[in-house]
């Protein structure tokens, strides 16, 4: 069994006493102490019913002869961020949370972990501290939001409000018809119901085994939700019973298997992101490169919106996760253990695909290839990431004229001032981890450009994040980025841009000799936040195409 907590409890009173001061008894300190990571708030939808969940796991964690102890940790929303400054700070909540659970469990010496949230920075963020501290855990998602009321023929969500700008500015629908949609596009909580980065990575967490089977995409409301809830609080017992810890399970074998997943379904374009930093954290090697192997060999076999009308609730009745496993089959690692103490292989053996519609087979996918692409070229030398399940073929190579911002607030006022035009290659820079702070999602002006009908006309090339839920044509987390001194920064008006998917190429049509000279005359700009926390990590974070770590290891 691993059991650490127990010389420590067992012979220091002390401690016994501090614990007995909040009603347990000896009966509860002669159990292993699981701790129960919560992020549940009153802020944030996807997280709104964790406090329920946490019950829940509580209940199973007793039912298999453990102490539960709970406690929390941060949550923000991407969503009541997007748009503005406020976005600078999510990304950066990613590692902070990594740090936070690291820190309560190793103080309080804790058996295991049972890691609740939901949301886009939050289950990257529970994920990387599984594999830090590396003891028994296991991963419970809070569940998905139903799809809203119909809006533009399919079901709406949040970034329907979004799209709804830009077809009330073009005329395209009428006032009373957007200020009704804000009634109607969240009917409930729970992380929102597109397969943008928060249920990516829910799905992640299931396909590398960090979930119980179902666990990724089970809906907020369901009762199926609140029994997977207890079935892991017995489980994470049961991996202490084995002595299995985390980093049994999140190996290379398993990040694979969730890269060839996340290339399956169309998953967010900050899959790559987040999974090298939770492979820095397990210190597993892997680099950009382990994305375009599985990029070309994995077929896209799910559709969800974005890409296609199903909610993720739809995916979830569809089959989930387990059914797209079970439809790759041997190109998965069928041996990687799970948090339930079986092999993959026995866990999807019984999978089905109940809905052709949303899920296919091998022999007849949406795409011969898989739903992100790694883009290198003179623009972006590191890398730069799309989501060709996400892109109209007609799109997938396009060549315009740069039209450059140097911020999100620049690129926003340029359309609504209609100096967007169709064939644009819309650059903005200044948006990295470093120079942005922060990385942020520029989700506000793709949705502003598919209202005003702009979509299939123009493309976006930046430095900073996109959303899950971008289509038309898109390219993010170009690197190096601009603060960095990345040909990006040297970009100017009028330049010639081509993105070609196919080829995986991002080119600036202006001679090498003259980038050079560009980049020679270029001067570092000043850091936007001179204090706060903002600060600190615009000083310490890496590049996106190194996953925008925070380096804790010192060879």
């Amino acid at each position: 069994m691993f059991w650490r907590s127990k010389d420590i409890i067992e012979n220091n009173p002390v401690k016994r006493a501090l614990l007995k001061s909040m009603g347990f008894t000896n009966h509860d300190l002669q159990r292993p102490l699981i701790g129960i990571a919560n992020s549940w708030n009153n802020l944030v939808p996807g997280h709104f019913n964790l406090r329920q969940i946490a019950e829940a796991v509580s209940g199973g964690i007793r039912q298999a002869g453990g102490t539960p102890l709970e406690f929390g940790f941060i949550a923000a929303c991407d969503g009541l961020a997007t748009g503005d400054y406020t976005m600078h700070y999510i990304l950066p909540t990613r590692d902070l949370i990594a740090h936070d659970i690291e820190m309560m469990v190793q103080a309080h010496c804790l058996d295991a972990i049972v890691l609740l949230g939901s949301c886009d920075k939050i289950v990257p963020g529970i994920l990387m501290a599984a594999a830090r501290i590396d003891i028994p855990a296991i991963i419970v998602p809070g569940g998905n939001m139903e799809g809203g009321a119909e809006f533009d023929g399919r079901p709406s969500d949040i970034t329907s409000i979004g799209e709804a700008i830009g077809m009330l500015l073009a005329g395209r629908i009428s006032r009373e018809e957007f200020d009704s949609l804000e009634d109607k596009v969240a009917p409930g909580c729970g992380s929102c119901s597109f397969l943008g980065t928060a249920n990516s990575m829910c799905c992640v967490a299931e396909a590398m085994g960090m979930t119980l089977p179902g666990a990724g995409t089970a809906p907020a409301v369901s009762a199926e939700r609140f029994r997977l809830a207890q079935e892991s609080g017995r489980a994470i017992m049961g991996l202490v019973e084995k002595g299995i810890t985390a980093r049994q399970i999140m190996n290379k074998s398993s990040m694979e298997n969730a890269i060839k997943v996340s290339m399956a379904i169309g998953a967010s374009t900050n899959i790559p992101l987040h999974m090298l930093a939770i492979a820095y954290e397990a210190e597993v090697d892997m680099t950009i490169d382990d994305f375009e192997t599985p990029s070309r060999l994995v077929p896209h076999i799910a559709k969800i919106n974005p890409a296609g009308p199903a909610t993720v609730g739809d995916f979830h009745k569809a089959g989930g996760v387990q059914a797209v496993m079970k439809e790759l089959g041997t190109l998965l690692d069928l041996n990687a253990m799970t948090v339930n103490g079986k092999r993959l292989g026995e866990n999807i053996s019984s999978a089905e695909t109940i809905n052709s519609d949303i899920i296919k087979s091998l022999k007849e996918p949406f795409n011969k290839e898989g739903g992100l692409a790694v883009l290198r070229g003179n623009l972006a030398p590191e890398t730069g990431i799309c989501k060709p399940a996400a892109i109209h073929e007609s799109m997938r190579t396009f060549r315009g004229k740069a039209n450059v911002f140097n911020s999100e607030e620049e690129v926003t006022e340029a359309i609504g001032q209609g100096r967007i035009t169709e064939g644009d290659v819309i650059v903005i820079r200044y948006e990295g981890p470093k120079g942005g702070p922060g990385m942020r999602e520029m989700a506000k002006v793709s949705k502003f450009l598919y209202g005003l009908g702009l979509a299939l006309k123009t493309a976006l090339v930046t430095d900073g994040r996109f959303s899950g839920t971008n289509n038309g044509c898109f390219v993010c987390h170009v690197s190096p980025e601009a603060a960095d001194g990345g040909p990006i920064a040297v970009v100017e008006n009028g330049d010639f841009i081509t993105i070609d998917i196919p080829k995986r190429s991002l080119t600036l049509e202006v001679p090498e000799e003259e980038i050079k000279n560009r980049l020679a005359r270029w001067k570092k700009p000043k850091q936007k936040y001179g204090s706060g926390y903002l600060s600190i990590y615009s000083r310490t974070v890496e590049s996106a195409g190194l996953g925008a770590i925070i380096r804790h290891r010192f060879e």
